[in-house]
């Protein structure tokens, strides 16, 4: 009954049992929990850079516009916006007072500005759908790689409840057999004085 089991059985009885543990719990797998419990049978790792994946994945004019988003919420886009724009009115107002290309109310800066907040926002926006997208794949490996380290947590405690089931039973053999040594050996014992008792 104790025969020795390859490696690649152990395996697949492993991914078997989480199989049925996951059925009895939820129902039925998602395709996710039979990725894990593949990994589980392979005996290889779910997790994986989710940020190298995804920028894998990028078409030039995706990585374009994160680069615009990401420029466009920075510090140096302000600074820059700020200089621009105080330069503008101070060449207009002061500099070229006599023939100004962009006289006071500034019509020409206000179009430029307007031109740039309808470039700006659908910009931001498609990033903003790209960082959804790349957080919910994100989600996903967080969840695989937290149920294969549930399920490998289980199957180490069902190890340990053997183990231990197993050590036990052995520790209650080894201590019948000292109890049967000594009671043999207080039989001796006596039977040795037995004999000196009777002289």
């Amino acid at each position: 009954a104790n025969r020795p089991i390859c490696y690649a059985c152990l395996n697949r009885f492993r991914a078997d049992h989480v199989r049925r543990l996951l059925a009895e719990e939820k129902g039925e797998l998602s395709s996710l929990e039979e990725q894990v419990i593949e990994s589980l049978r392979e005996q290889e790792s779910v997790s994986a850079n989710v940020n190298e994946q995804f920028e894998r994945q990028l078409t030039f004019g995706e990585r374009v516009s994160d680069r615009l988003a990401s420029f466009g919420g920075s510090w140096s886009f302000l600074i820059i916006f700020v200089i621009v724009a105080v330069g503008w009115m101070f060449i207009n107002t002061v500099i070229l007072t006599q023939r100004p290309f962009d006289a006071y109310p500034f019509i020409l800066l206000n179009l430029l500005l307007s031109c740039l907040a309808a470039i700006q926002a659908p910009v931001i926006l498609m990033s903003q759908n790209r960082q959804e997208s790349k957080d919910r794949l994100r989600s996903e490996y967080d969840y695989r790689v937290n149920l294969k380290a549930e399920l490998e947590v289980r199957l180490l405690h069902t190890k340990m409840d053997q183990l231990l089931t197993h050590q036990w039973q052995r520790l209650l053999e080894i201590q019948e057999l000292q109890m049967e040594l000594m009671e043999d050996v207080a039989n001796r014992r006596n039977d040795a004085r037995r004999p000196e008792d009777g002289e």
